[in-house]
């Protein structure tokens, strides 16, 4: 456990500017803090079922959320390329390295960036950057769904026997590095995994097996399944091709009990006859050395939502519930689905245990609208069980919660209950949030639910140009985020960071542990909110 003493003189940036060196690598609003020994967030969403539940968190609490404020922000130098830039920090604490025992924040740069910084100060650890030669890259040079590089959040696995663990890393070349998370050096050679540029989502890991998909067919890579089995000495790589347009889910992949991972697959027809399961879900498993197709939900109105680019893109999370293992995910059309793990559909793949009304997108927008990237699900102490889903775009003026806060024009969040009535599943909304611009996955600790609003410009289509999109003109339009806190009960506005954040956020998301509230932005600057001397 790190922790300031009272005796010890303040940390000054220029000390840590001298101790850098000639590193670019700059920090700003630079507090001593106490770390709570004991949270980790190893995975992006939290854990391999993408709950986004940080359930170990104890120094953050309804009460004095109020009173957080940015304890450093790291100017980091990871040159964003396209829309994107940082990807979700995971942390580990206990961290064993030559200058003693850290919090570290590990943090994934879209340049083939990684940096380790230490979670009490904001100061760098470690940096690696991945060397190859340039690969080819699919996409206009303005094209933001291909912006090559590392577009994978890396994963942290399980700690050995003298409590080293291993970050592995899938670089933009296609290669899965296997790091040393107290150093950064390589543990292992790296392996050939996936297409160079072939924008890969975030790494899963269970039973030794690392899990991710693929989407929009950057540099003529498959839109699939991909995973890998660390115990397996030739290293295979398996793959499964639903034969859609992009397994395109924030979070990459969502791990049920069974070992069974579910992924959304975006555009895309369904056509059991060819194996074709576009606009959907599916759960494939590592069965032997093959990635083998064990189940799939399909919207009875998938054709519908085709036509309209309305696709299920977003990651699902899974949970228990009353012995029952579920999992909830949604789409473009602005649908939230309740679902089995050991039967998706039903017998025929398209019967959910719950379908929601439309809570958005009455007017079918297809880019600014609609559920996106993934969900979040945690239990009070009461038992109860909580869903979370963002949304773009102005509330549907049919929808209603029993707790609202004001007019919903550019997004929100939304809570709902699960419960159980005449022996059917429902999922009761419970409340909507504030309005958001263009409200993004939430992450909830210690009864607080942590959102924010991108302040990101989601067109993708122009009066003068069509559909040929173009990120400058996006980053130009675009504004900051605004990280909130909510009670998680209520839905009633704890915090909110207003200003203080001075860029737009593109795929990423929050990080919660030990106190500390991280949030990555498209320039590169890494933010840790927490209270003071905490």
């Amino acid at each position: 456990m790190s922790s300031c003493r009272s005796n010890a003189p303040p940390i000054r940036p220029v000390d840590i500017i001298s101790a850098l060196g000639s590193s670019r690598i700059t920090f700003s609003v630079l507090i001593g803090c106490a770390l709570v020994h004991g949270a980790n967030w190893l995975t992006n969403g939290g854990d391999p079922q993408r709950t986004n539940w940080q359930r170990d968190e104890t120094t953050l609490s309804k009460d004095n959320v109020g009173n957080l404020q940015i304890l450093w922000k790291a100017n980091l130098d990871n040159v964003p390329r396209q829309m994107h830039s940082l990807f979700p920090p995971l942390i580990v604490d206990g961290v064993q390295t030559s200058a003693g025992v850290k919090q570290i924040a590990l943090v994934a740069g879209v340049s083939d960036n990684l940096y380790a910084i230490d979670a009490a100060t904001g100061t760098t650890v470690w940096k690696k950057h991945f060397e190859y030669p340039p690969p080819a890259r699919n996409g206009g040079a303005t094209d933001p769904l291909c912006p090559g590089g590392q577009t994978a959040t890396p994963v942290i696995g399980p700690a050995n026997a003298s409590g080293a663990r291993t970050v592995y890393a899938l670089a933009g070349n296609g290669e899965l590095h296997s790091l040393n998370l107290a150093d950064g050096e390589e543990a292992a050679p790296p392996i050939p995994f996936g297409y160079p540029n072939g924008k890969a989502y975030a790494l899963n890991l269970s039973d030794d097996v690392i899990f991710t998909s693929t989407s929009q067919g950057c540099a003529g890579n498959p839109n699939q399944m991909w995973a890998i089995n660390l115990r397996d000495p030739n290293k295979k790589v398996m793959v499964f091709n639903p034969k859609s347009g992009g397994l395109w889910g924030r979070e990459g992949v969502a791990i049920d009990s069974s070992g069974v991972a579910w992924a959304p697959t975006g555009d895309g027809v369904y056509d059991l006859a060819n194996q074709r399961y576009g606009n959907g879900l599916i759960g494939a498993k590592v069965v032997g050395n093959e990635l083998q197709l064990k189940d799939w939900y399909e919207p009875t109105n998938w054709a519908w939502m085709q036509k309209r680019d309305l696709d299920m893109q977003v990651t699902p999370a899974i949970f228990n519930y009353k012995g029952r293992e579920l999992m909830v995910t949604g789409s473009k059309e602005c649908r939230v689905y309740l679902l089995d793990t050991k039967s998706a559909g039903g017998a025929n793949h398209q019967t959910p245990l719950v379908r929601t009304p439309l809570l958005c997108n009455e007017e079918t927008n297809f880019a600014s609208a609609g559920i996106w990237g993934s969900m979040a699900t945690w239990e009070d102490s009461k038992g109860t069980r909580w869903v979370l889903t963002p949304f773009w775009g102005p509330v549907h003026p049919d929808f209603k919660a029993a707790v609202s806060y004001g007019p919903v024009r550019h997004g929100a969040v939304v809570a709902f209950k699960v419960e159980e009535k005449n022996g059917k599943l429902q999922l009761t909304p419970a409340w909507m949030s504030r309005d958001m611009d263009q409200a993004e996955p939430p992450a909830i600790a210690n009864g607080v639910v942590y959102a924010y609003g991108s302040g990101e410009n989601t067109a993708q289509a122009y009066p003068d140009r069509g559909l040929n999109d173009s990120s400058p003109l996006r980053i130009k339009a675009s504004g900051h985020a605004v990280l909130y806190a909510l009670d998680a009960e209520t839905g009633k506005e704890l915090y909110s960071s207003g200003d203080q954040i001075t860029s737009f956020v593109h795929f990423g998301g929050l990080t919660v542990a030990n106190g500390h509230v991280y949030l990555g932005t498209y320039d590169s600057t890494l933010y840790c909110f927490g209270l003071a001397g905490k």
